[in-house]
């Protein structure tokens, strides 16, 4: 069991985008807000190219050291087919896709998670079923995107199931929730890549 060091960054809202890669296919504009609304947080993230769309929305309570997922959307669609999932408070068991994401950048930095000594993450897919993946912290340091020279936490999480793929991501700590890059490789290969290029925090100065 890792111990936490100090008290998890609380929730900030803010307004996001990124710049999504992947190899094969044209590029494409995410974009993320995370807000408040009474006494729970909302996750929205959505994106749209000229073939494809897809859009995830959770609602989640912020405990001292955990998150509690309410209700979770989502919807994608390719070619103009697709589907629509919705998860409720009573099926959830464990946090959703958006809240793990959420509560995985509050982790990152402060639970001595290291190659040798891996922590774990478990949450639920848009379908309701359980994933589960070893994480790690890879590096802490500024790092620099076509939104600036931001903070930085860089963790790696692999799959036991899938050795042969990795995704680093990297989150800002002062900004719970806050994706500043993605890289996901495949038997050493580039597959996708997010990078932030647009960052602006509600109520106050960028950092």
């Amino acid at each position: 069991m890792h111990t936490q060091q100090t008290p998890l960054a609380e929730p900030k809202p803010f307004e996001a985008q990124y710049r999504f890669e992947m190899r094969g296919w044209p590029s494409a504009t995410i974009i993320h807000q995370l807000s408040q609304e009474d006494n729970h947080w909302l996750s929205d993230m959505s994106f749209s190219v000229t073939v494809a769309r897809g859009a995830e929305r959770s609602r989640f309570i912020v405990n001292e050291d955990s998150v509690h997922s309410l209700v979770y959307n989502s919807s994608y669609a390719l070619f103009g087919i697709g589907d629509t999932y919705q998860l409720e408070e009573a099926e959830m068991f464990l946090p959703d896709r958006q809240a793990a994401l959420f509560e995985l950048s509050r982790q990152a930095g402060n639970a001595g998670c290291v190659v040798t000594s891996p922590c774990e993450i478990n949450y639920l897919d848009h379908r309701g079923r359980e994933e589960q993946f070893a994480y790690y912290l890879v590096q802490r340091g500024p790092i620099s995107l076509p939104a600036g020279e931001f903070d930085a936490l860089t963790v790696a999480l692999v799959d036991a199931e899938k050795p042969d793929r990795q995704l680093q991501l990297s989150f800002h700590p002062g900004f719970p929730g806050l994706v500043l890059s993605a890289d996901y490789r495949r038997e050493g290969r580039r597959e996708t890549r997010l990078s932030l290029t647009h960052f602006q925090p509600q109520g106050g100065a960028t950092p």
